[in-house]
């Protein structure tokens, strides 16, 4: 397998989990473009492509196929040993960890309201609209809470809360503004509030219980995942992981959430992650690059080359995608730091789309 690199001393401090050194890969074995149904003249030429391009801030490339390795390739000052920050696709893992939340008995059903996860007299200034607020509502960015990450004016927007030591009461006291499930608007506070069921419901923080339920099963030995002073985990985003363990993700949702015959998601849960496809028209408009949206994860239909490609993706900022393809087999991590405005997620959608195409 061969790796773009420039070698350089570079030393990376960040807070991690586990012993150091690669991760653990033991299961995914390698395999070769041809193998693996690609043209190898097109995967070489975009690789070129990519180094040629400014500006240089893209970062990884992994393709998975039938659990083997097929491409990993690195650019610049980044490796495998790098963990990076993927931004809003954090929110994608968050939902995973719901999942497994379900699966343990520490939430019912994606039917409990959200108020009944935070008592009362702990919780005394709780908005009681929150009964009317659905977990599946949460998940799908249609809470109607008064959140919206374009409108900084919006009391649940991130900027209102973000550098707060304790933001968990905050988050509970935001008010409606519409139906639960009659909108959908993008806002970071229903995957906050989601991680606080979590953190609520299991007693430990969300990061703790990605290491001990999802990270540490996988062999993810190296993370980091924003914390405030209160032990409160940004479940929005603020997750650094390395690319290649980004893809181990995709994987075991591809095997139906087991990991070495260990059945990690709830099963039922995870059918749904798959399949839902919601608020068409708003999530289309808002990133053109998806067709829908559901439990956290956007959802596409397109066509590249002579194929058709249903697939679900988690996006965060700078064009940094995880894209899991069931009928495929097949996850494609790709990580970016051209955050903020600029061509990072167009980026990405074309070297997905060229990565495709060269199906033969």
């Amino acid at each position: 397998m061969r790796f773009t690199l420039l070698l350089v001393a570079l030393t990376i401090y960040v807070q991690s989990y586990g012993q150091s050194g690669r991760p653990v890969i033991q299961e995914l074995s390698e395999t070769s473009l041809e193998d693996a149904g690609f043209n190898r003249d097109s995967i070489d030429n975009l690789i070129q492509l990519i180094i040629d391009t400014p500006p240089k801030d893209f970062r990884g490339l992994v393709v998975i196929k039938d659990n083997k390795l097929v491409i990993e390739e690195y650019f610049w000052t980044y490796w495998r040993n790098t963990v990076h920050d993927i931004r809003s696709a954090g929110k994608s893992i968050t939902a995973i960890l719901l999942g497994i939340a379900v699966k343990e008995g520490l939430v019912e059903s994606l039917e409990q309201d959200v108020y009944s996860f935070f008592p009362k007299d702990k919780y005394p200034n709780i908005n009681s609209d929150l009964k009317k607020i659905k977990l599946k509502h949460l998940l799908d960015m249609a809470s109607g809470l008064d959140a919206d990450t374009d409108r900084p004016e919006t009391p649940g927007q991130a900027g209102q809360w973000m550098a707060m030591d304790d933001w968990k009461e905050y988050l509970l006291s935001v008010p409606l503004v519409n139906t639960p499930g009659e909108k959908w608007v993008y806002a970071d506070i229903n995957a906050l509030l989601i991680g606080a069921v979590i953190e609520e419901t299991s007693g430990i923080s969300l990061k703790d219980y990605a290491q001990e339920k999802l990270f540490d099963p996988l062999g993810i030995t190296q993370f980091y995942w924003y914390s405030n002073t209160s032990g409160q985990t940004g479940a929005a985003g603020n997750l650094y992981l390395y690319t290649l363990d980004f893809a181990k993700l995709g994987v075991l949702i591809l095997n139906e959430g087991k990991w070495d015959n260990r059945q990690i998601i709830d099963q039922e849960y995870l059918k749904s992650l798959i399949n839902k496809k919601s608020y068409s028209a708003e999530v289309s408009k808002w990133f053109p690059l998806a067709d829908h949206y559901g439990l956290m994860w956007y959802k596409s239909q397109r066509t590249f080359g002579n194929k058709s490609f249903d697939y679900l993706f988690a996006s965060g900022s700078g064009g940094n995608h995880l894209v899991v393809i069931p009928d495929q087999k097949m996850v494609i991590a790709l990580t970016s730091s051209a955050y903020g405005p600029g061509p990072g997620q167009r980026r990405s959608y074309n070297i997905l789309r060229k990565v495709l195409a060269a199906l033969k």
